[in-house]
């Protein structure tokens, strides 16, 4: 695709109105190793680079190494969004665009509350997550991609263990959504389904909108479960303002052809949606 095109489906262009395309996925940043990273990485660039996105939010980036991997193979994605620190990308995240970034920053969601009698990798991993802040040039938006803590028992109820750590992180997710709007896209592995209290109680708190509408579809591959789970809808891509989702799909959905046979790139299905937005 010349880079003409790669410009003009990073912004299409219509009277006072435009769309942009954005996507998220969880790479599967963890575990670190014997995942067979880089021809995943591989197979991930070949979609998004065949692709109409102009803004990609990628979770669970943990190492220079793996966002090197990732760069190599989406050329057209001149601009490349993150916080450093010594490791690598600030909570593993990272976001790719067609056009350039006016602005770029990462915040933490706070102290970590609700860690007693947590393992200490849970209270390290939630010490550091947080969300990664982009505006588009050209486009009065912020995207914000995010990442809260998992919940590794899959109870989703308030009685849970985990209930109070992810509604301290969702309450600050809410808090920083409020401060951006009126127009922001919220994307991510949100670690949490529709169905759970964490995540109606951030809707209600923020207004925003799942671009599926009604129809959210499990977004983790049924394969990387436990006997007896079933995948559900965690990943999102959530809009404020005047923003209308104008088509909204599952991407990297299906295994593909990699050096060491077919698998999926990740434990993750991406979500992509085209966003119009009016009078930028």
């Amino acid at each position: 695709m010349a880079p003409a095109e790669h410009q003009v489906s990073a912004g299409r262009q219509a009277g006072d109105a435009s769309t942009l395309t954005v996507a998220t996925l969880n790479t599967r940043g963890s575990p670190l190793s014997g995942t067979h990273r880089a021809e995943r990485s591989a197979a991930i660039g070949a979609e998004f680079e065949h692709s109409p996105v102009g803004v990609v939010g990628f979770q669970e980036v943990h190492t220079y190494c793996h966002l090197k991997q990732l760069r190599a193979h989406l050329p057209t994605f001149a601009h490349v969004a993150y916080v450093h620190t010594p490791v690598g990308p600030a909570g593993g995240l990272v976001t790719f665009s067609r056009t350039p970034f006016a602005e770029t920053r990462f915040e933490r969601f706070g102290r970590a509350r609700g860690t007693s009698g947590m393992r200490w990798r849970t209270r390290v991993i939630a010490a550091l997550n947080g969300s990664l802040i982009t505006r588009v040039a050209g486009h009065d938006l912020h995207i914000v991609n995010t990442h809260p803590v998992a919940n590794h028992d899959g109870d989703w109820s308030e009685a849970n263990r985990f209930h109070a750590l992810q509604s301290s992180q969702y309450a600050a997710l809410a808090q920083l959504v409020r401060e951006l709007s009126p127009r922001v896209v919220v994307i991510g592995d949100f670690n949490a389904p529709r169905e759970s209290a964490v995540h109606a109680t951030f809707i209600a708190e923020t207004g925003l909108r799942d671009v599926f509408g009604h129809r959210c579809p499990p977004t983790f591959h049924a394969e990387y479960l436990g006997p007896g789970q079933a995948p559900q809808c965690v990943d999102f891509i959530l809009a404020a303002g005047d923003i209308v989702a104008r088509h909204a799909e599952l991407i990297l959905d299906q295994e593909v052809a990699m050096p060491f046979g077919r698998g999926f790139v990740s434990d993750h299905l991406g979500l992509r949606a085209d966003l119009l937005l009016h009078g930028y």
